[in-house]
């Protein structure tokens, strides 16, 4: 019952997931190849995160 209003994690990381690809994909088309790869590096971090909780503990 009290995890009723709990938000899910994973919802937020796949919105900052998202934002961070859109962000990579901006300065990709700026040029900024140095700055594509950091976010790139960003988002794949955050992947990580989204399949670390999806799978959860019983996959470690």
């Amino acid at each position: 019952m009290f995890g009723l209003f709990k938000k899910d994690p994973v919802k937020q990381l796949e919105k900052d997931y998202s934002r961070l690809l859109e962000e990579s994909m901006a300065l990709q088309r700026k040029g900024d190849i140095k700055g594509y790869a950091a976010k790139s590096a960003e988002a794949e971090a955050v992947m990580d995160k989204i399949i670390a909780l999806r799978d959860g503990p019983s996959k470690a």
